[in-house]
């Protein structure tokens, strides 16, 4: 029996997952030897991650939650490890499989090397250039010690050579989390702020910022958000934001009555926002994937991006974090002249199937 250990710590993690535990059972009911063990580090405590959160993914429970919230970065990662080597001794596995790059793929990721268990990394390779983010930290200490590389995009598996990592490590798949978009779209709900604030589609903007640069200063915030507020003209803003960022936002009093923070929405409903939009602004990286695949115009409000697809063929253009910086893309986008989205090569919603083929292969386990 082939068993694989999947981590996930992040609530983008499991959508990231969730077509690859799809996959693996539709192989363990067509008779191949493989079975899997879903680890939730419990890195980001998420409120919405409740038993509906794995039921609008259609995956089961996680067969344990490490409980590793809170705490620093120093912190959590020691408490990652502790718990995580602790469940692979209780639970071996032939491989360890991590996703995207929080900071429970790179713990997880070492402590799999040192028990000298494989590590494959789903979305392996993807970089920013910027080492003061901490995901960029992560990718690169988990991409070192990687034996199987999943990437989305051929940049990916370029800077993966350069990093020296050999041909048959690398296999160019495709994006899991867009597999679960495309299999998800039919089943987008409507939010309960859809009626309650009277929104019409096309006719309002979603916007998300989380990231330390954007959120921590609260001068920063307090300059984007107002300049936001203008560019946007007379359009709604729905802003699902964190509690962290709405503690800063109470700091500023920045009132507007079209800027509507709403709580975090479940996954199905925050994708329909997205859907409707005139447009998204956002500092995430896998929002841009998913703004583009949908073909809505994003703004994204960083100076780099480690998913360059979603500028070059998607809908995806780098606003930078300086609020001057907002008006012509604004009027860009208001005058209709936003470019179009092109499909992303291997983006098809068939990546897991592409990805547990290769690795089954990889490692001569038999499909038949």
């Amino acid at each position: 029996m082939y068993r694989i250990t999947i981590v996930a710590g992040a609530r983008p993690n499991f959508m990231k997952i969730a077509p690859i535990i799809h996959e693996i059972e539709r192989l363990e009911q067509n008779g191949v030897q493989i079975d899997y063990r879903l680890v939730h580090t419990g890195q980001h405590y998420d409120k919405n991650m409740s038993g509906s959160f794995f039921e609008q993914l259609e995956i089961p429970d996680p067969h344990i939650n490490l409980e590793c919230s809170g705490n620093s970065q120093a912190e959590q990662t020691a408490a990652i490890m502790i718990a995580f080597e602790k469940d692979l001794i209780e639970h071996p596995s032939n491989l360890v499989m991590v996703v995207g790059d929080v900071t429970s793929t790179m713990a997880c990721a070492i402590v799999a090397k040192k028990m000298h268990t494989k590590v494959a990394h789903v979305e392996g390779g993807i970089r920013s250039g910027d080492i003061n983010m901490p995901e960029e930290v992560n990718r690169i200490i988990t991409d070192s010690i990687t034996d199987y590389f999943f990437t989305t995009s051929k940049k990916a598996n370029e800077n993966l050579e350069q990093q020296g990592m050999g041909e048959e490590q690398l296999f160019l798949v495709g994006n899991t989390m867009i597999d679960t978009l495309l299999k998800q779209q039919p089943n987008f709900i409507k939010p309960p702020c859809w009626d309650s604030i009277g929104l019409k589609n096309q006719n309002y903007f979603v916007l998300t910022m989380h990231r330390p640069a954007n959120v921590d200063a609260q001068e920063k915030l307090q300059e984007l958000l107002k300049e936001i507020i203008v560019q946007t003209r007379e359009l709604p803003i729905i802003f699902p934001a964190h509690p962290r960022t709405v503690k800063m936002l109470s700091k500023l009093h920045i009132e507007d009555e079209r800027l509507h923070i709403v709580k975090p929405l479940s996954y199905l409903e925050f994708n329909y926002l997205v859907e409707h939009a005139k447009a998204v602004i956002t500092d995430s990286g896998g929002i841009t994937e998913e703004a583009s695949v949908l073909n809505v115009p994003c703004i994204t409000l960083r100076n780099n991006t480690e998913r360059p697809e979603t500028i070059s063929l998607g809908t995806n253009i780098l606003a930078g974090t300086q609020p001057e910086n907002l008006k012509p893309l604004f009027d860009r986008l208001f005058e209709g002249n936003w470019k179009k989205g092109r499909k992303i090569p291997l983006w098809d919603g068939q990546t897991a199937e592409r990805l547990l083929k290769a690795l089954l292969e990889a490692e001569g386990v038999s499909e038949a």
